[in-house]
């Protein structure tokens, strides 16, 4: 099962970087003996060329917090060089999607072919603002994430406060993508989590990933949950991630 859905995969990348095309029948040119027909490719819009929604780009639910936050991260990933021109700044924002297949070419299409109800948990609610706004950035020399995340009403726990489980969510959300992008796919082994005070329903908090390191196929992370103004811990958490092989995914 593992290896066929491996070749379907591989399939579904090969058709997404085919420029699309279509054929038809055309009058010969000189040289071409009179009365035969040649074939001519002439480009038409496809199917693949639809890319799916990218979440973590600003919405209408976004406080002003948040898009704060945003407008200042974003900066970092390009920056103006001397002669005024334009290069990479030490960070890059990190695209979300509903499903983590959409990340590969032709991976809208497989998604739908595989389980094609499911969707991401952090980002299966419709209603913009509802449940989990968030956006991560990386910086790939320092091996950091961090992670600007608005709680929506239906992330309620204690009475107007966040629920743990939804903090955990964020949390093993951002060091798993942070993990991801540092050492290929992972797993969650541990999840130890210190609360330090709740969190406001509505409010915008940053999360800081940390790599601490790896160790053969363990890989050690470390996150800080705080205000947008850094003045108030809300959790503090340490994160074990096994490395697995692509072909575990596919089983």
């Amino acid at each position: 099962m593992a290896k066929s859905l491996g070749r379907l995969f591989r399939a579904f990348q090969r058709l997404g970087s085919l420029t699309p095309a279509k054929t038809h029948l055309s009058p010969p040119s000189t040289g071409v003996p009179e009365g035969t027909f040649v074939r001519t490719v002439v480009e038409l819009p496809s199917l693949f060329c639809l890319k799916p929604r990218d979440f973590s780009l600003p919405n209408s639910s976004w406080g002003p917090e948040m898009m704060r936050l945003y407008e200042y991260y974003n900066s970092q990933c390009e920056v103006e060089t001397e002669g005024g021109g334009k290069q990479e700044g030490p960070w890059r924002r990190l695209p979300s999607y509903n499903r983590l297949f959409k990340y590969a070419p032709g991976g809208l299409y497989l998604s739908k072919i595989i389980q094609s109800k499911a969707r991401l948990f952090t980002r299966n609610m419709r209603a913009p603002g509802a449940a989990f706004e968030y956006v991560a950035f990386a910086n790939i020399e320092e091996q950091k994430c961090v992670c600007i995340f608005q709680a929506g009403h239906l992330l309620e726990g204690p009475p107007g406060h966040v629920h743990g489980g939804a903090i955990a969510t964020m949390i093993d959300t951002v060091t798993g993508t942070h993990a991801t992008l540092l050492h290929g796919p992972v797993m969650t082994a541990n999840l130890n989590i210190n609360y330090r005070s709740p969190i406001p329903l509505g409010s915008t908090v940053l999360l800081e990933s940390t790599h601490d390191k790896r160790e053969g196929r363990k890989i050690f992370m470390s996150c800080k949950m705080t205000s947008s103004d850094g003045s108030k811990v809300h959790s503090e958490t340490t994160v074990l991630f096994l490395s697995i092989s692509v072909s575990y995914l596919l089983r």
